[in-house]
């Protein structure tokens, strides 16, 4: 049971799910499967493997920067790297085929420059990277590509900090500290960066950790999310670029449901998401 307030007000129900929420859910996470919103167990474990790829490449690319920069062995090899994943894949909610947006942490004195030309090089040397583009001038700058036919958005941070471990989080907000813009928006994250700046609206892994931070039951938010993602997308209202919700407002917006009824079952939130949601837009038109 959630005792914690999340959010800025009190819960409106604090009651647990009955029999019939249950059950409710249960046919809800059925549907889901149904319509093919759950990636295979094979596929799951391939994005993993691509992701442990993707960090040995980094670690790597570092160390030749590194030893580049002049910098003792020793420290080359300590200098790090490290993955980060958000996006629809971190919140849990990815499905078939979707695209993995990853964010490269790099130390300080490894530079964007380096990252588009060495890493670029190393990612299109690989046999199992296809369709590689280097979108350098975006608000966000970003690879895109395929690995083993995986559709990947690879954004870059360099973080004031010497070395970059495996167990390094990106919570602190002293990582922000004498950074430029663009390193910030990467780890603050993008939807899509590669579209204009007036579209954008961030998601990255420092925001995606913060939404399952403040949600009561992960589980229950992922699948009301993927319920409510799908519902947006068959009736043609997810969309950023068309002045509608995107990704990340609408984890929000369950999200701060999930936090009214923080003990409830996936498929009452999303019975009070339409109720709740209905409300809000009867008195933003009044």
């Amino acid at each position: 049971m959630q005792k914690t307030q999340l959010g800025v007000t009190a819960p409106l129900s604090t009651a647990p799910p009955t029999q019939k929420d249950l059950e409710n859910t249960k046919l809800l996470i059925d549907t889901l499967v149904s319509m093919h919103q759950y990636e295979s167990d094979d596929e799951a474990e391939l994005r993993e493997q691509v992701l442990g790829k993707l960090h040995d490449l980094l670690k790597n690319f570092v160390y030749v920067i590194s030893k580049k920069r002049n910098l003792p062995e020793q420290v080359a090899s300590e200098a790090g790297g490290k993955i980060f994943t958000f996006g629809s894949y971190r919140l849990g909610v990815h499905q078939k085929g979707a695209d993995l947006d990853t964010l490269c942490v790099v130390p300080k004195h490894v530079t964007r420059e380096d990252f588009f030309t060495d890493m670029f090089e190393a990612l299109k040397s690989r046999p199992e990277v296809t369709e590689i583009t280097a979108v350098v001038d975006a608000y966000v700058p970003v690879i895109t590509m395929k690995f083993s036919g995986i559709p990947i958005d690879l954004l870059f941070a360099r973080l004031s900090v010497p070395t970059v471990t495996d167990d390094l989080d990106l919570a602190d907000p002293n990582l922000l500290k004498n950074l430029d813009e663009k390193c910030i928006r990467s780890l603050n994250g993008s939807t899509n960066a590669k579209i204009t700046p007036i579209f954008l609206f961030f998601i990255g892994s420092r925001v995606t950790d913060e939404i399952l931070r403040l949600v009561p039951c992960i589980d229950s938010f992922r699948t009301a999310l993927r319920c409510i993602k799908l519902w947006a997308k068959k009736r043609a209202v997810y969309s950023n670029i068309m002045g509608f919700f995107g990704g990340v407002a609408w984890a929000m917006v369950v999200a701060r449901v999930a936090q009214l009824y923080p003990n409830a079952s996936a498929g009452t939130i999303v019975a009070k998401f339409f109720r709740i949601m209905k409300q809000w837009y009867q008195i933003i038109i009044r």
